[in-house]
């Protein structure tokens, strides 16, 4: 979603501050701007909309010890120079923001009997002007700040500067990340780590309540109740590496192809000889796993199937499993049964509704919380009982890929060891836990196999050019691998494409089945096969065109209205890992054809921070 970076230096920050933003260009945007205090101690305001490039270009003259910048993507208020960030308030304060400020309509009445000027339809304005307004009544930039939010209901991580007072930076946050970043005479705040990776590696996550005051040479974070507190110092392993395309046209592209690293990482030293160790997901993880007897899954969007494909694990394994979007589950009542854990999946570690059912749930008793999460210190994995980390890795594209599959192993490697108390004693291994082990060790170099499959798949992406519709088909497990890769699809190339069981098609889908509407099917060697092929031979017989990833002793073959790409034969266990990866990179070169904007589609963020 929306980025922050804000600087305090001996030096100018400008460069500083667009770099960053460049930086958060992955988190999905509309538009973009910074203010600087200048050396004449003038508040220098530019905002642009599109890409961060605009604004450089108009910031050329901008310099300034002290600053805030953000990329913002449209809440309230369409996209627009006049609604993008900062606002400023009587060319006195200028204040960045992400979040949603539910009581801004009523400040905004009180604030027009006030004489506020407003030149925006955005929210974020009426922070600015009530910072201006206690500011007028004599309090000081940090107390103006503190007095206004308590004044705010919602979600907020600002960066707040003002050319009354030229060398303070003030941050605080409230269900919006914020981070500090220090440097050697210079700290920092972001939203993220990665805008700051050229000039700090330390860093303090701000928790919730908290508000910093920021100078060149110091930082003071107090907390809710206005009492100084110390926060942990981190040090960041993130790397320009993970920020750089390295030969690839675009990161989407970048991390389909390392999946097999991601994967490699996310089982190293969570596999012995012939089991999961699951000591290696924590100290906890043993008594947590022995009081489960069933599982609550939450989550959103991509990790939303992946916990979707891991219901048919548990339940195979014998594990009442139960799963659900974030945002529905927030706004219904509950039955909590003993022993359930509560589950959420987030690649971010930071998606809104994720962590507000998280939140709820810690009060419907649940046994414990885990959290399946790609990012140390988010607020998901600080506010859970135990982390399994994916060790995907950064990513970029807005698309997720390798987030995905990791999240999908690692889900199996807990199904794992949740059946070990389903079946026995909750230590011994059998030959099936054994046979699961051996094939998550293989994944890595079955997916290069698929990865072989480029050329293929790139003469199957030429049928979609011209196509405005597809429907996607799957059975068992796979058929929200067929989801994700309707979702892929319609992320990026904007082709309006839904995913159906496939024995549902009698039930309503056959009715838009003609030449014009692709038909992508997903087809591995399982029970569930010759059933999934009667339901293709109800596609042919009514014209549509079969595009098909198959295992290649299906007995599927191309004819001309089918096109069958095979897939080496995989346990069915891990078999929907491996059959997404062509979903993806379909999705890839599809887009590629109908040239859209592939790591940054539109509309879309990376990190869903809002309601």
């Amino acid at each position: 979603m929306c980025g922050i970076v804000g600087a305090a230096s001996s030096r100018d920050v400008t460069p500083i501050l667009i770099d960053g933003l460049k930086r958060l260009e992955y988190r999905g945007y509309d538009s973009a701007g910074l203010a600087v205090i200048s050396s004449e101690e003038e508040l220098d305001l530019r905002r642009s909309v599109g890409r961060v490039v605009n604004l450089e270009k108009i910031s050329g003259s901008v310099s300034g010890s002290i600053g805030v910048a953000h990329t913002r993507w449209a809440t309230h208020g369409r996209p627009a120079e006049h609604n993008a960030h900062p606002h400023t308030s009587s060319s006195q304060v200028a204040v960045v923001h992400n979040g949603i400020i539910e009581n801004h309509q009523d400040l905004r009445a009180i604030q027009k009997e006030q004489g506020f000027p407003f030149s925006s339809e955005t929210d974020t304005e009426v922070i600015v002007h009530q910072i201006d307004w206690h500011m007028q009544q004599g309090k000081d930039l940090f107390k103006a700040v503190q007095s206004t939010i308590s004044e705010l209901h919602g979600a907020y991580g600002l960066g707040v500067v003002s050319k009354q007072e030229p060398g303070v930076l003030i941050a605080a946050r409230s269900g919006s990340p914020l981070l500090i970043g220090l440097g050697e005479n210079e700290n920092f705040i972001a939203s993220d780590m990665s805008a700051l990776i050229p000039v700090s590696k330390r860093y303090m996550v701000m928790e919730d309540g908290d508000i910093a005051r920021v100078t060149s040479d110091s930082v003071e974070i107090f907390d809710a109740s206005g009492n100084p507190v110390e926060r942990k110092i981190i040090v960041s392993t993130l790397s320009d590496d993970e920020t750089e395309l390295e030969g690839f046209a675009h990161f989407m592209k970048k991390e389909i192809h390392e999946q097999t690293r991601a994967i490699t990482e996310t089982l190293e030293g969570r596999l012995g000889s012939d089991s999961v160790l699951e000591l290696a997901f924590g100290e906890q993880a043993r008594e947590i796993f022995d009081a489960t007897k069933e599982l609550k899954i939450i989550a959103c969007g991509t990790s939303y199937y992946a916990a979707s494909v891991a219901r048919y694990w548990f339940e195979e394994f014998g594990i009442k499993c139960d799963i659900e979007i974030a945002s529905e589950y927030r706004y219904r009542k509950h039955v909590v049964n003993p022993g359930t854990l509560f589950l959420t999946i987030s690649q971010s570690g930071e998606t809104l509704d994720t962590m507000a059912a998280l939140e709820m749930a810690k009060t419907l008793g649940y046994s414990n919380t885990l959290c399946i999460c790609n990012v140390p210190e988010s607020s998901l994995v600080r506010a859970s009982d135990l982390t399994i980390f994916t060790h995907a890795g950064r990513e970029i594209g807005v698309a997720s890929t390798k987030a995905f599959t990791t999240q999908l192993v690692t889900l199996l490697m807990v199904a794992i060891c949740l059946r070990r108390r389903m079946v026995g004693d909750g230590r011994s291994i059998d030959s099936m836990e054994t046979e699961i082990v051996q094939e998550l060790r293989s994944l890595p170099k079955q997916i290069e196999t698929v990865l072989d499959l480029e050329e293929q798949i790139i003469a199957m992406s030429k049928h979609f050019g011209t196509k405005e519709h597809a429907l996607f088909l799957g059975r068992g497990a796979h058929f929200p691998i067929a989801m994700e890769g309707a979702l892929k699809l319609k992320e990026i190339s904007y082709i309006h494409a839904e995913a159906y069981a496939a024995g549902e098609l009698k039930h309503g889908p056959l009715a838009l089945i003609d030449e014009d509407m692709p038909v992508v099917a997903v087809a591995p060697n399982d029970e569930l096969l010759e059933k999934l092929k009667s339901n293709l031979e109800e596609v042919r017989a009514r014209g549509g065109k079969l595009f098909v990833f198959a295992d290649v002793d299906s007995g599927l073959v191309t004819d001309e209205e089918t096109m069958v790409i095979n897939v080496a034969p995989v346990h069915s266990h891990i078999a929907p890992v491996l059959y997404v990866v062509p979903l993806q990179l379909l999705a890839y070169h599809v887009a590629l054809i109908k040239g859209t904007d592939i790591d940054k589609p539109r509309n879309l963020a990376k990190s869903v921070t809002v309601e």
